[in-house]
């Protein structure tokens, strides 16, 4: 284990194309592990030649790419989705190029349909990818944002509602399908995250570092379902969540992996100050995980 991060890294999610680029920009700020993303399409990136210029981009610095991600909809194949459960097999391929075991994303779903009447189609695309992830020892993680959508219609993404984890976990009973979790996605549905991390945690691969806010004055008043904006996204360090407990729980689960800040979504620290806001973020979080690693006299 590496005595400075004790088997918890604090990292932040760049875009996979741009990531050999970005990241010797960004590295210096303390960042110990990169998400790299995809949106809908890997396209026509010769991966590997990628895998290559993100290591040289790493240099010696101690630095991992925890997770390849891809943002799409693999059951539906159809529009900008195209290209979508093909990214899933090229990014699984080409995972350990990159030194990452995870490959995260949206679960899709059947545009317009319940959640249950999804769970054919995913029980036969993910069946056969976690076969292909076993086989070349990656785990796959399901981002757990809803996209919009509810239990019954929407777009992109089964895998938001713990109800959808078990139908989903039970059609496809293997090891190597889990979570990409964060707080977030969880209390824009008003969940209380905490204790659906103690039971969820063994099924959690991946953390994304992205919290809310909830007013809840204007629940009492106006409902979830009136004009006015209930919940933000926020920038872990700005939201309402405790990130010690989120730590706490992880770690006696037995957790080693990685905290990947998500930015891009408060509605304060964005723009011209969205670097702020990660980098206060990612101070914050190591500060939650007890700071840097202290050994015990001999």
């Amino acid at each position: 284990m590496n005595g400075k991060h004790t088997g918890l890294r604090i990292g932040t999610m760049v875009g996979g194309g741009d990531a050999a680029r970005v990241i010797p920009q960004i590295a210096e700020h303390g960042f110990e592990s990169f998400n790299l993303s995809f949106w809908q399409t890997t396209g026509g990136l010769d991966l590997a030649e990628t895998a290559k210029r993100v290591r040289e981009a790493i240099g010696d610095r101690d630095i991992v790419i925890s997770a390849l991600s891809i943002f799409g909809n693999p059951l539906t194949g159809t529009g900008g989705n195209a290209d979508t459960l093909a990214s899933w097999e090229r990014l699984i391929d080409h995972a350990h190029l990159f030194g990452a075991d995870i490959v995260s994303g949206f679960t899709g779903r059947l545009t317009g349909r319940p959640i249950d009447e999804s769970i054919p189609k995913y029980t036969e695309v993910f069946g056969e990818l976690a076969r292909r992830a076993e086989d070349r020892g990656v785990r796959i993680a399901f981002e757990n944002c809803d996209m919009g959508g509810t239990w019954e219609t929407g777009d992109w993404n089964i895998a938001h509602n713990p109800t959808a984890w078990e139908m989903m976990f039970d059609a496809v009973p293997s090891d190597h399908i889990g979570l990409e979790w964060e707080p977030c996605h969880q209390m824009v549905s008003l969940i209380d995250p905490i204790p659906q991390l103690r039971e969820w945690v063994h099924k959690v691969f991946h953390v994304h570092g992205k919290d809310a806010t909830i007013a809840w004055d204007i629940v009492r008043k106006y409902g979830v379902h009136g004009p006015e904006p209930f919940v933000w996204h926020r920038t872990p360090g700005f939201g309402d969540t405790n990130w010690s407990d989120i730590i706490t729980i992880l770690r006696q689960a037995g957790y080693q992996g990685t905290i990947d800040i998500e930015g891009w979504h408060d509605p304060v620290y964005r723009g011209e100050l969205e670097m702020t806001g990660q980098v206060h973020a990612l101070n914050y979080l190591k500060r939650c995980r007890g700071g840097d690693f202290v050994p015990n006299p001999k």
